[in-house]
């Protein structure tokens, strides 16, 4: 699951990564040998110049590409719990933090089946403001998050 909780006040969540460090780096290996192995029998002639710049600008788009996704992936959520209070940290990619507090007992959870961005989209509401919470997590993981957090809201702390 890409949420876990800590300890028992407090749940870290984070964005699934399908593809390691190590991963990246054999996908990319694998698509330089790839696009060499045509490329080596045209050496010696006029037309590999052709296609070397292509080729490589392939490479470095597919480079490009998965070390954006990387750097988007670099959200972490941490929800807290204490006995009084819920607060909600988002700490985005380029390390900019978002802030969420409010008494326990006025905090409502919410799960729009439908009307969010994403199908069963969760959110904390109260103090005048309604957040989302793991947004970037699968179906299924949201819908296990509804049901851990509204079991752990109503819990007196």
């Amino acid at each position: 699951m890409s949420y876990r909780w800590i300890t028992p006040e407090r749940l870290e969540l984070r964005p699934h990564r399908s593809l390691p460090r190590k991963g990246f780096a054999v996908v990319i290996l694998l698509f330089f040998a790839l696009v060499t192995i045509p490329l080596a029998a045209m050496v010696g002639t006029a037309l590999l110049w052709a296609l070397l710049p292509f080729a490589m600008t392939a490479l470095g788009a597919l480079w490009w590409g998965l070390q954006r996704n990387y750097r988007d992936g670099e959200v972490i959520e941490v929800l807290s719990l204490e006995e009084n209070e819920v607060s909600l940290t988002r700490t985005e990619p380029g390390g900019a933090l978002r802030t969420w507090n409010c008494n326990r007992y006025w905090v409502r959870l919410h799960k729009h089946e439908r009307d969010g961005p994403v199908p069963h989209y969760v959110t904390l509401s109260g103090n005048g403001r309604e957040v989302e919470i793991g947004a970037f997590l699968s179906e299924e993981e949201r819908q296990a998050l509804h049901t851990d957090l509204a079991r752990r809201l109503m819990s007196t702390g």
